[in-house]
């Protein structure tokens, strides 16, 4: 299939692009969603290692794989194929990902201890297959076309794929998974592994239908010179990289303390509950809970164009995240038997949150023009990868400590927990990410400089470059 070349005078992409890029978000989320919400209580409830090693596991692992992130990002952007710098990797990757993926997910027969080195093994190899498939793909959003607006509304494309993705796994993974569930499973391992082997077959497909329907058109300028040292230098020297690196992190905090607990959040304080005259267990409430949190964080991903437009990036970022922190803060003062309160503020938190993913991925676009203005280099892999590393060192992280907390209260697992355990769990629902969240929005307010007039200049400036290049997008 071969897609309509951009038009060059309104440097517009054709929606078939559009959604064949989101595409591979679906894809990506498929495994990122289940990693970040569900690996943990797989770990501690199926696997069988404790809450303490599968935390350790988590942040040990993500800071190794940061330095993987970072060669990834410099080899995409030295790479020249046929099918351009980024999308190759999509194609070579994509089955590799999938064969990890299901042995990750994989309850082998063994002692605790060969389990535990089980688990270092497929989760680092996972990741690493992982950030050579997703840094050359996030880093397409600032190839395919040189026109800001677009890019943003290829951003909010991209994480409608994303948020799409993760409907899926939270509306299945857990009716999946469950003995005697949709899979007709007789042990919640043979589950989880026959859920992941389609996880994979369905990620191979989408990734497929990104490199065949997309197309490279930005490109360095020709007369660019580079090495390792000399990008590495520009990176370093990008302060509107480095602030959009930490209010990503701290972002991330934000969602990935909560995150990694809101499955143990309905197992262990909201439990069985009655709803509209049914009786629902756990494991229906937590699908309940996080497939309305995907559906509605894509319904205000779909409006991020819309209030751009009017707002501007920066400060739609700020009013749509201070919701979403005030949802969050308030769960602190939720009780088991609240639900309709629970899924209500919460779906208040997802249309605000939902966008904010989508508007930062769009920055960094912004932050690899800013290079190239200003060093006349461009490194868009390098500069890309920053945001993966973010997103995993961030849910890394959180996740460990999250987990780590619990353990320090006192959680045993499939067991009644103490109420200090109960307490520390809420707190990790509500207070302890509320906290992350306005520190991530106060480095963005008072640090970030790339505003709408600011890229303005800088695109009008790129453009008249590249003409006079000769290296105009087609």
């Amino acid at each position: 299939m071969i897609t309509p070349p951009v038009d060059p005078a309104s440097e517009k992409l054709s929606v078939r692009e559009k959604i064949s890029y989101g595409f591979g978000d679906f894809a990506s989320c498929l495994y990122w969603k289940s990693i970040s919400d569900f690996l943990p209580i797989f770990y501690t409830d199926v696997l069988g290692i404790t809450a303490a090693a599968a935390g350790t596991l988590q942040g040990v692992s993500r800071s190794f794989d940061a330095i993987f992130d970072i060669i990834i990002g410099m080899l995409g952007d030295r790479t020249k194929s046929r099918w351009g710098k980024f999308r190759p990797y999509l194609l070579f990757t994509c089955i590799p990902m999938a064969i990890f993926g299901i042995l990750t997910f994989f309850v082998p027969d063994f002692d605790a201890k060969a389990k535990l080195t089980w688990a270092y093994i497929t989760y680092n190899a996972l990741m690493l297959v992982y950030t050579t498939i997703n840094i050359p793909y996030t880093a397409m959003l600032g190839v395919l076309t040189p026109n800001t607006a677009e890019r943003a509304t290829l951003s909010s494309y991209k994480f409608i794929g994303a948020f799409g993705g993760g409907i899926v796994i939270t509306a299945c993974l857990m009716k999946s998974t469950k003995v005697g569930g949709w899979l007709n499973a007789t042990t919640p391992g043979q589950g989880w592994f026959w859920s992941f082997v389609i996880v994979g077959i369905i990620s191979i497909i989408s990734f497929l239908i990104v490199f065949f329907n997309t197309k490279e058109r930005v490109q360095p300028p020709r007369s660019q010179q580079t090495s390792v040292v000399r990008d590495l230098s520009d990176l370093c020297t990008n302060r509107p990289w480095w602030i959009l690196l930490a209010t990503t992190i701290t972002f991330i905090f934000f969602c990935s303390l909560r995150g990694s607990v809101e499955t143990y959040y309905f197992k262990y304080y909201i439990g069985t509950q009655t709803l509209l005259g049914r009786t629902w267990d756990w494991e229906g409430l937590v699908s309940v809970f996080k497939t309305s949190n995907q559906a509605l964080s894509l319904v205000g991903a779909f409006f991020v164009p819309f209030i751009v437009r009017r707002l501007g990036g920066k400060p739609t970022f700020v009013l749509l995240f201070a919701v979403a922190i005030g949802s969050t803060a308030s769960f602190y003062f939720l009780k088991p038997d609240q639900v309709w309160l629970i899924l209500g503020i919460n779906a208040l938190g997802s249309i605000s949150g939902g966008p904010l993913s989508a508007l930062m991925a769009a920055m960094y676009a912004d932050t690899a023009d800013y290079a190239e203005w200003k060093t006349g280099r461009r490194a868009t892999g390098l500069v890309f990868s920053a945001s993966i590393f973010a997103q995993k060192f961030g849910w890394g992280w959180g996740g460990a400590i999250s987990l780590l907390m619990l353990n320090s209260v006192g959680f045993v697992a499939n067991q009644a927990q103490t109420p200090e355990m109960l307490q520390g769990l809420v707190k990790l629902m509500s207070i302890y990410p509320a906290v992350f969240g306005i520190l991530a929005t106060l480095i963005l307010v008072i640090f970030y400089p790339l505003n709408e007039a600011k890229m303005t200049q800088i695109g009008v400036d790129l453009k008249a470059r590249r003409a006079a290049d000769g290296n105009v997008p087609a």
